[in-house]
């Protein structure tokens, strides 16, 4: 991941048409393998609403960036907590598996306090993303900021798409819009703006991931999140 992220600097110093084709290849590869989309909290929940186990497990991205253990990924199934054997799948392949899956490190916990600490980690100003392993696959939700998170570096940063916007993008009120600027300062994108004329806060249509966490610091609930098919401006933007 470290070495990821050293070559990702040297690749802003190419020429663009050649960032544009190493770019081009390596997200048709991450797309067959791990890559991600935004979720706003109201995805999650509905992604809970299938699985039956969730662990919670530090993050590789910012164990290469900080340094440290975060635990800010889940890991999610649908295979039950009674069958996390994997029985059915164990009587297949070598006995050397009869033991079942390494879970060292992994911390269980109820779908409920999960979301608990989801909500916490959205106030806090992170962006909830589902990724596949092994596409189609969903094996986890991660919380993801761009200062640490290296898919969304990647992304925003070095212009190398390995998360997709959110199916829905953000709409302020103006009526409700105090202009105290909380949004501004949790938006991972880049997408919130301030007219001084107005004393509102604008989206930038284009920026915008969809994610929520501007909606979630507003106190004046003058931020929704609009079904991106709906907002011409936003609808084929991914």
């Amino acid at each position: 991941m470290g070495e990821g992220g050293t070559k990702s600097e040297r690749r802003k110093r190419l020429p663009s048409f050649v960032r544009s084709v190493i770019a081009s290849r390596a997200v048709d590869r991450r797309k067959k393998v791990h890559y991600g989309q935004v979720v706003p909290i109201e995805e999650v929940e509905s992604i809970f609403g299938f699985i039956n186990s969730v662990v919670r497990l530090p993050c590789i991205c910012r164990q290469a960036t900080v340094g440290s253990e975060q635990r800010y990924c889940y890991g999610v199934s649908m295979v039950s907590q009674e069958q996390s054997q994997f029985t059915q799948i164990l009587r297949a392949i070598d006995a050397s598996y009869l033991t079942g899956p390494d879970t060292s490190g992994l911390e269980e916990l109820s779908k409920e306090a999960a979301l608990g600490s989801l909500r916490e980690l959205e106030k806090k100003g992170l962006c909830h993303t589902v990724w596949t392993f092994i596409t189609p696959f969903i094996g986890g939700i991660c919380n993801c900021d761009r200062s640490d998170c290296s898919a969304m570096r990647a992304t925003v940063t070095a212009g190398v798409p390995v998360m997709f916007r959110a199916e829905y993008v953000a709409g302020v009120n103006p009526d409700l819009c105090n202009g105290c600027r909380q949004c501004m300062r949790v938006c991972q994108f880049g997408a919130m703006g301030y007219s001084i004329a107005r004393e509102k806060v604008v989206i930038d249509l284009g920026k915008c991931y969809g994610c929520g966490i501007c909606r979630a610091s507003c106190t004046k609930n003058a931020i929704v999140l609009n079904e991106r098919s709906s907002v011409p401006l936003a609808a084929h933007a991914w």
